[in-house]
Parts: C-alpha cells; structure tokens; sequence
C-alpha cells in the first residue's frame, strides 16, 4: 500500500503539490489524470524517492519514505519497477541486454538464470525472436513492450507507468494498455499510471485520480470518475474524451 498524506512541494515560490492525498491499495491499477502543469509527474517523483517534499508523508507499506536515507531509499526502490516516458532503453544495448540489465546489476544471478529470466520476461511482453535486435531497429510500440518486460524482471511489487502510450498511434495504444491488463493480472503488481489517454485508460485502471493545481480533487472507480459532478473533472474528461485537446 502506498499513502501520500498532505504532500507540498514547491518550486522557487511556485507551489506544485499543494496538499496531495491519496491512497493505493495494494495490487491496485490507480491512472493519476490531470492537466499539464498539474504535478502529474512531480507527484510520481516522489513516489519514487528522487524529490522530498516541503510537507507531508508517503508512507510504502507502511514506511516513510520522505525521512529516509539513501540506503534505505534504495532497499525500498528495489521493490519498484518503472516504464519511462519514451522507453530510456540504452541505445547501444541490444533489447536482450537492456531487459536483463537489472538482473546484472542487482543481483548475484549465474548466466543461465539471467538468459532465462531474460527470455521468459520477453516471452510475457510477446517479443521473441527480437533478442538481438537494438532500439533504433524496433518500432515505438516494441520499445514500450521491452521496457515493461525490464521493468517486470526483478518481480517488482509496484510498477511506475509515466505516459506509456504517448506517441503511439491508436491501435498500438490500444495493445500497450492490454498488455499491462495482461501482465498485472499475472505478476499481480501495484500499478501507478501517468496518463491522459481518457476513456482509454479508463479500461485500465481499478481506480482514478484526478490532480488539478496541486490537489487531488476526484479519486474512484472509472465509472464513479466519470459520473463527479464537479464542473472542473466533468469538463476536463469530457474534453480528453472528445479528442478536442490532449493533455500531457
């Protein structure tokens, strides 16, 4: 379980995070939406340990992670796996040897175990036969799925999505978000997901999340999202819905 209690965050007098607080439940899909500016991704940051915050508490099962130091922050990111925004596979690796990566640098792992960790990982994300290939050979829509098999490698508790479906064009979209249906429903991770795909990622996620100007103004079900009457959530879905304007 991870709770963000009363979080601020500011930049140069700037405030980003102005309160935020929210739960996820273990081996929950949570989608955090919002406008851009929102603190969408300063929120994710600290989830992950690589801001403070000015104020509040995370608490990861149970631990603070605003108070801890760098080996225990480590200990704790151990148990987490992220998909970066445009994939971050190391270009001069072959997607091989960027999905099992973690497993060399992380773990004591003979070479058998790692070429066959390796494979299996590639094998949940549908990439055989591409073990060989390098990032600048595959198209976006791969670079998505390997990223996600390097992030599944270490058997990760929760999993950090930021924007994995941007750029891509609608059917791959549609692909990526199945094959994060299909692997949470097998590895049983927390996943927490940056996104603005609205309805899409609506058929994703168990729960929603709305930050709009540091706060977190709706939280529930796709369905209950969809019905908030607050005029600023019921605008705001309606208009990523319509396609008119995309938020990133």
């Amino acid at each position: 379980m991870i709770e963000i209690i009363d979080v601020e965050k500011s930049f140069d007098g700037q405030k980003v995070l102005q309160g935020v607080n929210l739960t996820i439940a273990d081996r929950e899909v949570m989608a955090i939406i919002g406008e851009s500016g929102g603190g969408k991704t300063v929120l994710m940051r600290h989830l992950i340990g690589l801001m403070k915050p000015d104020k509040g508490s995370i608490l990861v099962d149970g631990d603070d992670i605003t108070v801890m130091g760098n080996k225990d922050l480590d200990k704790v990111r151990d148990k987490f796996g992220i998909v970066f925004q445009g994939s971050a596979l190391f270009d001069s690796m072959t997607v091989f040897e960027n999905v099992v990566f973690p497993l060399r640098e992380k773990t004591d792992c003979n070479e058998k175990e790692i070429l066959d960790r390796g494979a299996r990982a590639l094998e949940d994300v549908g990439l055989q036969g591409i073990e060989e290939k390098y990032p600048s050979e595959i198209s976006g829509g791969m670079k998505r799925r390997v990223a996600l098999a390097r992030a599944l490698i270490l058997g990760p508790g929760t999993i950090f999505f930021d924007e994995p479906t941007t750029g891509l064009d609608p059917i791959i979209m549609n692909s990526i978000h199945r094959l994060i249906i299909n692997t949470h429903e097998k590895y049983g991770f927390t996943g927490i997901i940056i996104s603005h795909e609205i309805p899409e990622i609506f058929h994703v996620a168990d729960k929603v999340a709305m930050l709009y100007r540091g706060r977190v103004i709706a939280s529930g079900t796709p369905e209950e999202i969809m019905g908030v009457k607050d005029l600023v959530v019921k605008q705001f879905v309606s208009t990523c819905r319509d396609k008119d304007v995309e938020y990133a």
